[in-house]
């Protein structure tokens, strides 16, 4: 049985893996708005039809955690990551050889994503919780979270340089084979069972009746409306933030500074409220990042589209871009415990690749019909609004200081 002296020497391991991972496979999927304009180049798909297959890849990815979360609930995290690696590559590597909105939809937006989704959130955070003691999982959460922001920060610019010097083709191969570096990391979360040093998660209960508690929960499904929001935001910007940067008449540099700034605030975000989880109430946290989205949109509708405007709302929005993560799991814990964590955050990541498919996919409608993205950018502002009103509700009991 583990120990908590055990428990000292070892949780820096598994935070670092686990965020190690989730550096690869968000690195490598958010990247993926960049290939939009040579996909309509090379393969004569309109821009719709290219969001169509990235909106499919957005709720794909938020349906399969769910469904893998708990697989490695029930036998462990390690052959999911493994599984979702070789997946990852996969549909990465057959995506050049995709000629039709059936193909790409195939493989970016199924195969590829499901493997990204087996290697995310859900599945390392769900692995991760259970090991460690409750005051470190807000943290753990955010270094995690952060994790996968410093691989949008990396992969971005990166994957531009490859994309511009040998073309798409060839970065697309990269990240395929970045994708296969999961599977070293994944063993330090080999563990089928993962030994808890708490019993906050009511063990009588199975799993569909622990889920079927969950969604008659007010307070949990308030987390999920917030939940869809975050989706909307995320996908919308990282599928057409690059779409934005040229209409403004920007390069593609520009978009992919723009993209790699968002993660590398994120950072700061993500550490930021995992930090601040500890100290005050979980659900002011998110009522004030969806609020401050809204605000952030608004002055960049207003302000002059210059390279440094977008610098400027990249680096902002980049602090509640992904940070809206470890207080959302960190809730969920605190209703339900974290023998079945994995599963319920899965979900909360479905609803909220929901709003992702909506934002992919409509963002390209916006754009087809109109020639701007302005309708999605009041969109945005609206939900936002709406996520910190629903935030505010949720069942939380006050933080005790010490």
């Amino acid at each position: 049985m583990q120990t908590k002296s055990n428990y000292g020497r070892s949780h820096w391991l598994l935070i670092i893996s686990a965020a190690a991972i989730m550096m690869i496979t968000t690195g490598a999927r958010q990247s993926s708005g960049l290939f939009v304009s040579p996909l309509v180049a090379s393969t004569g798909l309109s821009i719709a039809s290219i969001s169509f297959a990235l909106a499919v890849g957005q709720l794909f990815w938020g349906v399969i955690q769910p469904i893998f979360g708990a697989i490695a609930d029930k036998w462990g995290s390690f052959p999911v990551l493994v599984f979702g690696s070789f997946l990852m590559a996969l549909g990465m590597a057959m995506t050049p050889y995709a000629t039709s909105e059936w193909m790409l939809t195939l493989t970016m937006g199924v195969i590829s994503a499901a493997g990204a989704g087996a290697g995310s959130f859900a599945i390392l955070i769900g692995a991760t919780a259970q090991r460690l003691l409750p005051s470190q999982r807000s943290f753990a959460g955010g270094f995690i979270n952060a994790g996968g922001s410093f691989g949008q920060f990396v992969f971005a610019p990166l994957t531009q340089m490859i994309l511009a010097a040998y073309g798409w083709i060839t970065a697309m191969f990269a990240l395929a084979a970045a994708s296969l570096l999961t599977i070293p990391l994944a063993w330090t979360l080999r563990e089928k069972k993962a030994p808890r040093l708490n019993a906050d998660s009511q063990p009588s209960q199975s799993m569909g009746q622990q889920v079927a508690q969950a969604m008659k929960d007010r307070s949990y499904l308030c987390l999920h409306a917030g939940f869809f929001t975050c989706g909307f935001h995320v996908a919308f910007l990282v599928t057409h933030l690059p779409g934005e940067v040229a209409l403004c008449g920007h390069s593609a540099a520009v978009s992919a500074a723009a993209i790699g700034m968002i993660g590398l605030f994120n950072i700061a975000g993500s550490l930021l409220a995992g930090v601040l989880g500890n100290h005050y109430r979980m659900k002011y946290i998110l009522a004030f990042m969806y609020g401050s989205r809204a605000v952030m949109i608004g002055l960049y509708l207003i302000a002059p589209k210059t390279e440094l405007t977008f610098y400027i709302f990249a680096a902002a929005l980049g602090f509640t871009w992904l940070a809206t993560v470890p207080p959302t799991v960190g809730l969920v814990g605190k209703l339900f415990g974290t023998r079945y964590l994995a599963t319920l955050f899965g979900l909360t990541i479905l609803t909220h690749q929901v709003g992702g498919f909506l934002g992919a996919w409509l963002g390209g409608i916006s754009m087809e019909q109109d020639g701007s993205y302005m309708w999605m950018w009041y969109a945005d502002i609206l939900l936002s609004f709406a996520a910190a009103l629903v935030n505010l509700p949720i069942r939380e009991e006050k933080i005790v200081k010490a």
